[in-house]
């Protein structure tokens, strides 16, 4: 890729519209070579992925998904599978983060989708083992660029984003980071907040403690897990997934810049505000 991990993320957004045709054989092989690289999560959990084209049961299966149904034209499909763990949704949405940041450094537009996908053709495809889940797949394609009447609805560049003061604290919540004295550390927390999650509930909080960044899953009331829609479809924990996808906006940005680190389980046991859990420790 010739750009840096900043401006494709900054670059990418939830794209609706792609032409109708296929991904270049080319762009099909730099892709699928990336996604064999991706065979584990950050904290060694068992993935895979794959890439194909869309079928015409695949895209017909997109009314079902509520907004989602507003995709049109996508070339394919990128999907995969993990194994049943404590942290499966979170290194799940890390894994599918990187493969569509890779995906976008090479030009094509991408969008997350998540649902329920176990009885899908995509887990026909990929062979979806009891064991196994698949919580969300992306669509992809080359974008087709709208203009008029229906443009607001079909480019949805991370609107209403919640700013650092709310999302970023210092040793307890409630005590908001000063980005300006944590300057080695402000363009990965910034590729946090701008990261792309279902429904943009943004429900990320990181509290830094010390020489380590502990990440908090704030649940969104009313939405996801616990609810009784959630419960009689076996939707996958969105919101977990979305942890996920912020780890990867972080450690690829913090990597990029040199930042050494790695991911632990290391709770700080503070106090936390209500519907809050923890969910993964980045140590410098």
């Amino acid at each position: 890729m010739n750009q840096t991990i900043q401006e494709i993320i900054r670059q990418r957004y939830s794209c609706r519209f792609y032409y109708d045709e296929p991904i270049s054989t080319v762009n099909q092989h730099e892709l699928r070579l990336f996604l064999e690289t991706l065979h584990a999560g950050p904290l060694g959990t068992h993935v895979r992925l794959e890439l194909a084209a869309a079928s015409q049961e695949e895209r017909q299966s997109l009314k079902g998904l509520g907004s989602y149904g507003f995709i049109k034209n996508p070339a394919g499909f990128i999907y995969g599978a993990i194994e049943q763990v404590p942290m499966d949704m979170e290194e799940y949405g890390y894994v599918l983060e990187h493969a569509i940041i890779a995906a976008t450094g090479i030009g094509l537009g991408t969008c997350w989708l998540g649902g329920t996908f176990t009885k899908s053709s995509f887990a026909r495809r990929i062979s979806l083992r009891d064991n196994e889940a698949m919580p969300a797949v992306a669509a992809a394609g080359y974008i087709q660029e709208r203009i008029g009447k229906d443009s607001e609805i079909i480019k949805h560049r991370r609107p209403g984003r919640l700013p650092a003061e709310l999302l970023f604290f210092a040793d307890a919540f409630g005590s908001p980071l000063n980005m300006e004295t944590t300057c080695a550390y402000s363009q990965p927390l910034e590729m946090i907040r701008l990261a792309p999650s279902a429904s943009n509930k943004q429900p990320w909080r990181i509290v830094r403690i010390d020489n380590a960044w502990h990440f908090f899953l704030q649940r969104t009331r009313g939405y996801g897990k616990g609810t009784v829609l959630f419960r009689i479809l076996r939707l996958a924990d969105l919101q977990r997934v979305d942890m996920g996808i912020a780890m990867c906006h972080f450690e690829l940005t913090a990597r990029e810049l040199g930042l050494n680190g790695g991911w632990v389980i290391d709770d700080p046991k503070i106090l936390m505000p209500e519907g809050t859990e923890y969910t993964v420790t980045w140590k410098i």
